[in-house]
């Protein structure tokens, strides 16, 4: 059944017809999420090229495909996420496509590693609003019976644009290459001319992202909802401040002296942390990056605490919430890795030629991303409404069903069945997004969406992204020998160390399945502070 609101969009109660409009919504997200991860993963294959020609290690180049960009992209996913709950989605999700092609395109001008790492943080600052807008739109054109499902499609992106960014990358490399063998126009080389090609697009299509029609908020929940905040830029700056040190100290200081001095203890706990690490590793930037998004996000969480009560306890105030995010993060730091080093590991440890694993694991990792993040959105809907914690054993198995591959894939010498292998890996941990994102959007009311994925996305960013290709990195590093004065990594050590994780992670998610059914059924009581 449809109800009108005057001067706005219907209104659908869960049990209606989803709209034609909808899917179309879908797919041009989709093809924005493709774009995503095309920008986001290209430096994948270009990663043997810039280590050679910027003189660089395997950890360098794990902080340049991790925290480079996931720092950024977490801490501004958080005010980004809180002005996308009160803000027109569209709008906010234009100009951020706008912002991370152009820093993508700005990436080829990098002559150095400081350059390029600039780029990259502006890539992760654009790509922030990506998915706050779109789980919160998808969330307002989908009933909860499908919202897993549409989750899991709007997802695929991510494979879809990981695989062929391998492929679009190795081309352009090849391609230039051959024609410029002594470096182009403004001697840019392959890899660069790849960064430039692949931006470019995205202004385009942010063209088209802006004809969408922004919908009614909790339209499909059957409780429309209006925006919280009346002046909401206004609110992102103030939110934007909470995280950016050290004005970060001064909204600890409006909070009064006690929040002040646990504040100040926390930066100088962190500080401490941060220097220990740099001392043991060497690596300034990982860790500086590091210790400034876990103090952005204590300083985000207490504020948010001060200010929205109802929003923090129903994310860091919900065991369940936390559990999920950070069990399902350590799927991603995983995923995030294999996704990383996959293609390096081809070329130098198997001797592959570029095109060919460029090709195979570009269409093994968009087939596989996009069966299993298919495949485990349907499946993580129908276990939901069998048991209202089901689709928690949907990211279970995405733990615990990789780990085999992953040994056989990268202890054969065999390419085949590496290939073989690497794609089952990647198919079974796909399977966990869908369940772990669209479980995460239940556990909140509908005008907090933006802010709880904003949150799901730290888990997977600061925990996965920042150290996923960062640990295989250092660990090959730390494995490797020094050959004509140089060091030679072992990527593989590296890459067979992400098994440790999973009893971590399946520890977590025992607990959420646990917590998870008493959760979901209080959610207006906790937020109204009556549990």
């Amino acid at each position: 059944m449809l109800t009108e609101l005057s001067g706005s969009d219907p209104v659908a109660t869960p049990e209606a017809r989803v709209p034609a409009y909808s899917w179309y919504v879908l797919g041009v997200l989709v093809l924005v999420y493709i774009l995503n991860f095309i920008d986001r993963q290209i430096v994948s294959i270009l990663a043997v090229d810039i280590k050679a020609d910027l003189n660089l290690t395997d950890s360098d180049m794990g902080f340049l495909g991790g925290a480079a960009f996931a720092v950024f992209y977490a801490l501004f996913g958080i005010p980004l996420g809180r002005l996308a709950d009160n803000w027109n989605r569209v709008r906010l999700l234009t100009v951020g496509l706008a912002i991370w092609s152009v820093m993508t395109a700005l990436s080829g001008l990098a002559r150095n590693q400081v350059s390029l790492s600039l780029a990259r943080m502006g890539v992760g600052v654009g790509e922030a609003t990506a998915s706050p807008t779109a789980y919160s739109l998808i969330s307002d054109y989908f009933p909860k019976r499908q919202r897993a499902t549409a989750i899991a499609i709007y997802s695929s992106g991510l494979y879809l644009g990981g695989g062929v960014s391998l492929f679009i990358g190795a081309l352009i490399v090849k391609g230039w290459n051959s024609a410029y063998p002594d470096g182009g126009p403004f001697g840019l080389v392959g890899w660069q001319a790849a960064f430039l090609v692949v931006g470019i697009p995205g202004l385009l299509l942010a063209l088209w992202v802006a004809t969408l029609r922004e919908p009614v908020r909790g339209a499909m929940d059957g409780a429309p909802a209006a925006p919280r905040s009346p002046n909401p830029l206004r609110a992102f700056f103030s939110d934007l401040s909470t995280i950016v040190p050290p004005f970060t100290l001064i909204g600890a200081w409006q909070r009064g002296p006690a929040a002040l001095a646990i504040n100040v203890a926390v930066a100088a706990a962190v500080m401490a942390f941060t220097w220990a690490m740099i001392r043991v590793t060497g690596n300034v930037p990982q860790w500086s990056a590091v210790g400034l998004g876990y103090y952005a996000v204590f300083s985000w969480a207490s504020t948010l605490r001060a200010r929205d009560p109802a929003t923090y306890r129903l994310i860091w105030g919900t065991p369940a919430f936390i559990c999920t995010t950070l069990g399902y993060g350590l799927v991603s730091l995983a995923a995030y890795a294999l996704a990383f080093w996959s293609a390096p590991y081809a070329e130098t440890v198997l001797r592959l030629p570029k095109q060919e694993l460029a090709f195979i694991l570009g269409a093994n990792g968009a087939l596989s991303g996009f069966l299993g993040v298919i495949i485990g959105g349907r499946l993580a809907d129908w276990l939901r409404a069998r048991d209202p914690a089901g689709r928690i054993l949907v990211i279970i198995f995405g733990v615990v069903a990789p780990i085999i591959p992953i040994w056989i894939g990268y202890t054969t010498e065999n390419s085949t069945l590496f290939y073989a292998m690497n794609f089952l890996a990647g198919m079974f941990g796909a399977t966990a997004l869908g369940a772990a994102a669209a479980t995460t959007q239940d556990l909140v009311l509908p005008p907090m969406r933006g802010t709880a994925t904003a949150a799901f996305f730290l888990g997977t960013t600061l925990v996965g992204l920042s150290f996923g290709p960062y640990m295989v990195g250092l660990i090959s590093d730390l494995s490797g020998t020094v050959t004509n004065g140089k060091l030679v990594g072992d990527l593989r050590t590296g890459i067979l160390s992400l098994i440790a994780v999973a009893p971590v992670a399946l520890a977590l998610l025992i607990y959420a399945y646990r917590a998870l059914p008493d959760a979901e059924a209080s959610v207006a009581q906790r937020a109204a502070g009556e549990r």
